[in-house]
């Protein structure tokens, strides 16, 4: 896959180490498709830290990347990183944010001040939370995800609706997410079994919002990259990456786990035409192409309801005249029908849906 000009002069599939603001204000502007971003969640645990019931101490985030000293402070921090991300960001580019209700409703308002414009808040709903040890809290089972674009003014933003539905049962993607917590031979672990990061985020998360928001090709911003969950899964799904990570040791893991990282065939990740992306064809088209005469007559599939084809492209089932979709909708009693796959002529003896026109014509489209 060839690079365009705007992606020659970016550090393309590379873990940059250093400070992310700084990192940010050296890319060329309007040049990223996508950022997902994990920023510190400032969790203020202090000094003591989490203890479970038998005093053993939880493997918490502790380090020092995660410590603010006021929430001023984190304020200001969020309000750089996001301002940095919005300079790099195409027109139409969107932005994802994660965190917890430590910092998710601090990063959003800062979001809205910059002039971001949100779209969604997804609930990531962990299947397998860590437990309220101390048992005076609900058990803290969720994480949420901000989906912003750059500017309200940004309507051409990539969203597959239809491909997300497809692998939903044929039913809409919904906003809350039951995934389970990175574990297993995912989590990346050192030499004495240790997390090498303490919040490594599953592959199914960022799967899902790099599926959702972006195509093969384009380029996704993390500008904090940690041990590169955002890398891998871009790299598998055909995308190209910049990771920001100021960590070393995170950063050689992120590099060596990206480099074991086979992607998926060029086949398996074409996307799917959307029917909102395909050209309009009206019914009349397919009259002025000679398939169906002016006053041939188009059935349902079982022959029940009939109508005559009139010149100016509308039916006429001998009572009212209107749309191939008002009269194939008129006739059943229904509020609204798709008169493309209901109405049908008869060819050969048996009957043909009209709609095998239209996807004629707009292959003839394509192809012109």
């Amino acid at each position: 896959m060839g690079l365009v000009p705007a992606q020659r002069s970016l550090p393309l599939d590379q873990v940059l180490i250093g400070d992310c603001i700084a990192a940010m204000n050296s890319l060329p502007a309007s040049s990223v498709d996508c950022v997902f971003a994990d920023p510190p969640y400032n969790l203020q645990l202090g000094e003591a830290g989490l203890l479970r019931p038998d005093q053993s101490r939880v493997d918490a985030v502790d380090d020092d990347w995660d410590k603010f000293a006021t929430f001023e402070a984190y304020d200001a921090f969020t309000r750089d990183w996001l301002a940095a991300c919005r300079r790099v960001m195409k027109p139409n580019a969107t932005l994802w944010v994660i965190g917890s209700y430590h910092n998710i409703f601090r990063v959003g308002s800062a979001l809205q001040d910059l002039g971001y414009w949100i779209l969604n808040d997804i609930v990531w709903r962990k299947a397998n939370p860590m437990p309220n040890f101390r048992g005076k809290r609900f058990t803290n089972a969720h994480e949420t995800l901000i989906w912003a674009s750059r500017s309200a003014e940004s309507k051409g933003y990539t969203f597959h609706y239809d491909a997300l539905k497809g692998g939903n049962e044929d039913l809409q993607m919904r906003s809350d997410w039951f995934i389970p917590l990175c574990t297993g031979e995912e989590r990346l672990k050192d030499e004495a079994g240790h997390k090498v990061h303490p919040t490594q985020k599953p592959e199914a998360l960022l799967a899902r919002t790099l599926l959702a928001a972006t195509n093969p090709g384009d380029v996704v911003l993390d500008p904090f990259f940690g041990t590169g969950t955002t890398g891998a899964v871009a790299k598998r799904l055909g995308r190209r990456f910049i990771g920001i990570e100021r960590e070393t040791t995170y950063a050689e893991a992120a590099r060596a786990r990206i480099a074991a990282v086979e992607p998926l065939s060029k086949a398996a990740l074409i996307v799917a035409p959307t029917k909102r992306a395909e050209p309009r064809v009206p019914f009349l088209s397919v009259i002025e192409a000679g398939h169906i005469r002016p006053g041939e007559i188009v059935t349902d599939e079982r022959r029940r309801f009939r109508a005559t084809v009139r010149p100016d492209g509308q039916l006429d089932n001998g009572l009212v005249i209107g749309s191939i979709h008002k009269i194939g909708a008129l006739v059943q009693g229904l509020p609204a029908c798709n008169g493309w796959t209901f109405w049908h002529v008869e060819r050969g003896g048996k009957p043909l849906v009209i709609d095998s026109y239209r996807a004629g014509l707009r292959q003839a489209m394509a192809n012109g």
